[in-house]
């Protein structure tokens, strides 16, 4: 599989191709799951994320690392996305940042964006490449300011973007693996084949407290990503320790869609 590094303008000039879309905005809920782990007070389905979110309370920072998989492409247009935010699951904004890795046609596509739901998500011109690795950081900082930090390590990198997002909920923060969306009849769009990712120091800041692990976060809840049949299109793995601080889990690619 080859790899491209994109800039901002051919990165969105591949979407457009596809169809058009958006890497980022809300969770797209399909259902509820019983099968509860540990400290979990929710598992949901969902045709888009996968991953962790604390939905209870409000929220001031988020915060996790990740390595940037390597995309599989062996035919059509697919995309993937990784990134942590405040907002989108049980709110209309999302304050994000992260990576993404599509594959056109044959090639594999890598690279950074931000975005400020409802506004359109922007590209970074910096490069990435496959194996990169990531911290990125979401921060509210008062009077609907957020801080959006995303460092490439690997790549010597790192962007810090002010956004302002007028009546955010901050109800919700999470780690996310993501099927973006949309195709031109409001489809989600086929789920690039990534592998595995593996998040790890993943941490939350409630409003009313100090910074702590995800998986202490209020009203943790386990996303777990599913095609319109109800079938997986990755799998989560559990949340365990990172260290001295935050946790770790990892998504597994299963289908496209």
């Amino acid at each position: 599989t080859a790899g491209t590094v994109l800039a901002a303008s051919s990165a969105s000039a591949a979407a457009s191709g596809a169809g058009g879309f958006n890497p980022g905005g809300p969770i797209h809920l399909v259902g509820a799951s019983p099968q509860l782990r540990g400290g979990i007070s929710d598992e949901v389905e969902s045709t888009n994320w996968s991953g962790y979110a604390g939905t209870s309370g409000t929220y001031t920072s988020v915060s996790a690392s990740w390595t940037e998989p390597t995309g599989t492409c062996s035919r059509g247009d697919q995309y993937s996305a990784f990134w942590v935010g405040i907002d989108g699951y049980s709110s209309d904004t999302v304050e994000q940042t992260g990576s993404e890795v599509d594959c056109i046609g044959r090639t594999a596509e890598y690279y950074a964006w931000y975005e400020a739901y409802p506004s359109a998500s922007v590209d970074y011109s910096n490069t990435v490449k496959a194996g990169d690795q990531f911290t990125a950081t979401v921060t509210y900082e008062g009077s609907n300011e957020f801080s959006l930090y995303l460092d490439d390590i690997t790549e010597d990198w790192s962007q810090t973007t002010p956004v302002t997002v007028s009546g955010a909920a901050r109800s919700s923060a999470e780690v996310i693996a993501e099927a973006p969306c949309c195709t031109l009849f409001g489809g989600i769009l086929p789920l690039t084949d990534f592998g595995t990712v593996n998040f790890t120091g993943s941490t939350v800041t409630p409003t009313s407290g100090s910074s702590e692990d995800l998986g202490s976060a209020p009203g943790l809840t386990e996303i777990i990503m599913v095609d319109n049949f109800g079938r997986d299109k990755d799998t989560v793995s559990a949340l365990t320790p990172s260290g001295s601080t935050g946790q770790n889990f990892s998504a597994t690619w299963v289908r496209s869609s």
